[in-house]
């Protein structure tokens, strides 16, 4: 049976639906709070915000990280900084101003009612985290210091240097680690999600794997919260951390949740070009230096010189040549595209002619070394510790990479997903940013569910059933715990000839090749063609070394691989049915004159939403209608 998507959007006005909607929650009594129990999978800035917010109001919760601190979640990568409407600057920027960035960034693919919420909550964000000691850069004058990013003509990114990402997660860090001393979160560390348990078409605990001792354990709560980050990883080469994965989201999905939009994956323009076929990973290099450095090639195709010796007249600034009124500062997606058409066309720099110049010469000469070493220096350090190069004295080569999935499972307007009582936070979810994320965004969501939109909605949840009733040796349970141990033993039986990473630097091979930065039809039933014949092998030929009862990360990578295999298809397949393009979806064959994105809003204005049928049965794919109220769909344009 096809899901029910009631997406819960409140009516009236667009400034009031948040308001609306908080009134009409219902509430959970302090003195009863602590009767329920919540899980929190995950303890980046989503999930760490989530658990010492949950934990500050009383209830019982339950928080799992793979790593052995919450520091070490991903959310520290993020480099850039985090968007507020606050208009410090003066600008005009605005909550509205915010909300239609994002709305138009996103390619109008995305909720109004999810993404104004958004911009309302991104001033709260900013006082909870300056309160919390977070280090933004400050004027000379005491006040906060903004910046810009790409699709915008306002500055209203605030930032802590080239690390507002690990310094955002320190301050949630702190707030978490109170409540664990207080005896409200119980943090259980290297513990890994391995599936979901629902019981009576309601999520009631999770099956975990200690990947110190090999423990299956099951856990029991009243509901559960998934804030476990991305699937960038499902390309091998990715900028996410290497233990980033999609097996919490992906063991929801088989067990009924919706996933909405899988094809929409964000490829960052600017990351240090691949150097060879070793790398395991990628680096970003975060957007925030559009700002002050320009992007160019040599207007001279197979141009090898030093870029200091090609004079002005001979570069082409084609971003501010293609996009006069944005510049440097388009959007992602956009960005991505004309690197990689500059590269196709033959004008790509460095040895394999993949990478193009962000070159710093003009700001440095206006702004002065200091001012740039106080904004970008250990992105500098950092860029000349990984390519050998001094970027104050050359230009910086850079090149698009997998970075961000907009896609994820669905989730109403309470954040729930199709499985009452688990809630879905941060880039796990589908839910606010549509085809294309706009630069900064990231931390304002994670830190916007988790603060102050989850903490009201579980609540509401949680108000509405009785605490307890359940306990870990429920037959669905064991039956759970069951499948998981099937399933590691399959693993370590196999005892073949590849290597994990040998499968998924093929599925990644694949994956970037047919459904990365441009797709088309052809391509893309190749990939569909291809990745289940890997996958096959896999199943056959892999070799897991180790045992069960101890630390085996060949173990943990191979769970997880094969879960990135079926969501690797379902991601092409998605692609292949959304017949149009949009943001960071591009098809080839649906594109303008100029080379843009072409929607169509007549077939594919909606979310695309797939429900597991079954083993070996094709997912149905379901839709949620997108309703525009208050912007009008229009061809995006930043020329």
């Amino acid at each position: 049976m096809a899901f029910q998507l009631d997406a819960r959007t409140p009516s009236g006005p667009l400034e009031h639906r948040w308001s609306k909607a908080k009134q009409e929650m219902k509430l959970v009594s302090p003195a009863n709070r602590r009767k329920y129990t919540v899980i929190v999978v995950g303890s980046g800035l989503a999930g760490g915000s989530a658990a010492a917010t949950l934990g500050e109001l009383g209830y019982n919760v339950k928080c799992f990280s793979y790593h052995d601190s919450p520091r070490r979640a991903h959310s520290i990568g993020a480099q850039g900084g985090i968007n507020a409407a606050k208009n410090y600057q003066n600008d005009g920027d605005s909550a509205y101003r915010l909300f239609y960035d994002t709305i138009k960034g996103g390619d109008f693919r995305s909720r109004e009612s999810n993404v104004y919420r958004l911009a309302e909550v991104s001033v709260d964000i900013i006082d909870q985290c300056v309160a919390q000691g977070v280090p933004f850069a400050r004027e000379y004058g005491g006040t906060l210091a903004n910046r810009s990013f790409g699709g915008a003509q306002v500055s209203r990114t605030f930032y802590a240097r080239g690390q507002t990402g690990q310094q955002l997660l320190l301050g949630c860090y702190q707030a978490l680690e109170r409540q664990v001393d207080a005896g409200r979160v119980r943090m259980f560390h290297r513990h890994e999600m391995l599936d979901l348990v629902v019981i009576g078409g309601r999520a009631r605990g999770i099956v975990t794997r200690n990947l110190l001792t090999g423990a299956i354990d099951c856990h029991v709560a009243d509901a559960v919260v998934l804030a476990t980050g991305g699937y960038s990883n499902v390309f091998y080469l990715s900028t996410n951390a290497k233990a980033c994965n999609a097996t919490a989201i992906w063991r929801a999905y088989k067990r009924g949740a919706g996933f909405g939009n899988p094809c929409y994956t964000q490829i960052h323009p600017t990351c240090i070009p691949q150097s060879g076929d070793y790398q395991s990973k990628l680096t970003l290099m975060s957007e925030s230096l559009r700002n002050d450095g320009r992007i160019w090639v040599p207007k001279k195709k197979g141009d090898t010189r030093n870029p200091n010796e090609i004079p002005e007249e001979e570069r082409d600034y084609y971003l501010e040549r293609m996009y006069p009124a944005f510049g440097n500062l388009c959007p992602r997606d956009i960005a991505s595209r004309a690197a990689k058409l500059m590269c196709d066309q033959g004008f790509g720099v460095g040895p394999s002619g993949r990478g193009v110049y962000l070159d710093f010469k003009e700001a440095i000469g206006r702004l002065g070394r200091k001012t740039i070493e106080e904004r970008y220096g250990n992105l500098f350090e950092m860029y000349e510790q990984i390519t050998a190069e001094d970027p104050y004295s050359v230009p910086m080569r850079i090149y698009p990479a997998v970075h961000y999935t907009m896609g994820g499972l669905w989730v109403d307007y309470h954040l729930q997903s199709t499985i009452p009582g688990l809630f879905v936070l941060g880039e796990a979810n589908f839910s606010d940013h549509g085809a294309n994320r706009l630069g900064a965004s990231a931390l304002m969501q994670g830190l916007a569910d988790g603060y102050f939109i989850a903490p009201y909605t579980v609540g509401h949840f949680l108000a509405q059933v009785k605490p307890g009733g359940v306990e870990a040796e429920h037959a669905e349970f064991r039956a759970a715990k069951e499948q998981v141990e099937q399933r590691t033993r399959r693993l370590l039986s196999i005892q073949g000839k590849k290597t994990v990473d040998d499968f998924h630097r093929e599925l990644g091979k694949i994956m970037w090749e047919y459904c990365g930065m441009a797709r088309n039809a052809t391509g893309l039933k190749h990939a569909l063609e291809k990745i289940p014949e890997v996958r096959e092998e896999f199943w056959h030929n892999v070799n897991v070394p180790g045992s069960a009862e101890e630390l085996n990360q060949s173990l943990e990578k191979a769970g997880r691989v094969a879960d990135f295999f079926e969501l690797g298809e379902l991601t092409c397949l998605d692609a292949l049915e959304r017949e149009e393009s949009c943001g960071g979806h591009f098809r080839e064959e649906h594109q303008t004159e100029e080379g843009e994105a072409k929607r169509d809003d007549e077939r594919f204005c909606h979310a695309a939403v797939w429900e597991y049928a079954g083993e070996d049965k094709p997912p149905v794919r379901n839709v949620e209608p997108l309703q525009f109220e208050f912007v009008h769909l229009a061809q995006r344009s930043y020329k």
